[in-house]
């Protein structure tokens, strides 16, 4: 092998190096969906401002990433002593951005291949635990997907300044098979060689909200 072949071949080693040992987020823990919990007349209530709430998402597959946005469309929630005890979140699944502005990745995603916004416009996640594990407050709730639900629980940290409440989780990963999106997964399809795209889709969220 002669030393530019060589130069070239290294390098493209150390590129796939690079990329397989990319931490992952910790998946969520994911169940089925379980009963809401509910506010107490002592809670606190709060109202989220979609326009300084954030919502991450990254996607994989074997060429490369890609990563972008969501909005948050409304959200009300209770804390009591300090903890979120209930709560509904809705996101716009129509506000849907690639970092890049493709609009063709857009328009993918939105379409019945993946999300299918047109006929479910919404996603939600209701409230259904709050609890320390390992020094770590873990927020739980039913995530509905298009027409599917399921309970997650991920890693968050809190934070009260007057009246303003903030919930930011830690990077995490849902896997998109168990909402039954199945566009290049190879949990549903064979024989999809390189064409396939991961089913780990890893989001990072913050809620800004104010009591009312």
């Amino acid at each position: 092998m002669n030393k530019p072949v060589l130069k070239i071949f290294t390098f493209l080693m150390l590129t796939i190096a690079f990329v397989s040992c990319k931490d992952k987020a910790d998946e969520a823990k994911t169940t089925e969906a379980t009963e809401a919990t509910e506010a107490q007349a002592t809670s606190a209530k709060y109202m989220a401002n979609p326009a300084e709430s954030t919502i991450e998402w990254a996607g994989y597959k074997p060429t490369g990433q890609h990563n972008g946005t969501i909005n948050l469309e409304s959200g009300i929630f209770t804390v009591n002593n300090g903890e979120i005890e209930s709560g509904t979140f809705l996101i716009d699944m129509a506000s849907l951005k690639d970092n890049d502005g493709s609009a063709k990745l857009e328009g993918h995603l939105k379409s019945a291949d993946f999300f299918d916004v047109e006929k479910y416009a919404s996603a939600a996640f209701e409230v259904t635990g709050f609890e320390e594990v390992d020094g770590k407050m873990m927020l739980s709730g039913n995530l509905a997907l298009k027409d599917k639900k399921n309970n997650v629980t991920f890693p968050v940290t809190v934070s009260e300044d007057g009246n303003t409440y903030t919930i930011t989780s830690d990077m995490f990963t849902i896997d998109r098979s168990k909402w039954d999106v199945q566009y290049g997964s190879k949990s549903f399809f064979d024989n999809l060689g390189d064409k396939f795209i991961n089913d780990d889709i890893e989001l990072k969220i913050v809620v800004k909200a104010s009591k009312s």
